[in-house]
């Protein structure tokens, strides 16, 4: 059985990258679907992810005490994906909210967060990039 790595060869980079981004929005939405929270840090965030399909509950960090929010979300939303940029600021914001919301039981998923941050940075900085990010490389390599 081929290897991830071998099954990639002789195609150009960015055919594997649009193949991982599509996984990562997917597995976002099916999550979204499924009823999870996602946390982002504004409202253009939260346009982004509309735009690339996201149905669920979307909660904005901006201008909320970390603590409240993660009060709110824990009792509201069983599951929580946190997605805020990948700059210092998202990181922070990330690694506070994570840490109000274990500390109150919830076990918040980063994960897509990571991925993302991982395959996109070097392009983009942010979430409300994603959807135009993910279009042009639609365009670019085709699906």
């Amino acid at each position: 059985m081929a290897t991830r790595k071998e099954e990639r060869r002789g195609r150009p980079r960015g055919t594997y990258d649009l193949e991982a981004l599509e996984e990562l929005i997917a597995s976002l939405l099916d999550a979204s679907y499924q009823g999870a929270a996602i946390i982002v840090e504004g409202r253009r965030d939260e346009q982004a992810l509309r735009a690339l399909g996201l149905p669920g509950p979307v909660i904005m960090a901006s201008r909320r005490v970390a603590l409240d929010l993660a009060e709110d979300a824990a009792r509201n939303y069983p599951q929580i994906i946190l997605l805020t940029d990948w700059d210092r600021k998202g990181d922070e914001m990330c690694k506070t909210i994570e840490r109000h919301l274990r500390s109150l039981g919830s076990r918040p998923d980063g994960e897509i967060r990571n991925r993302l941050k991982k395959l996109v940075k070097k392009d983009i900085k942010d979430v409300e990039s994603l959807s135009q990010y993910t279009e042009r490389m639609r365009k670019q390599y085709g699906t």
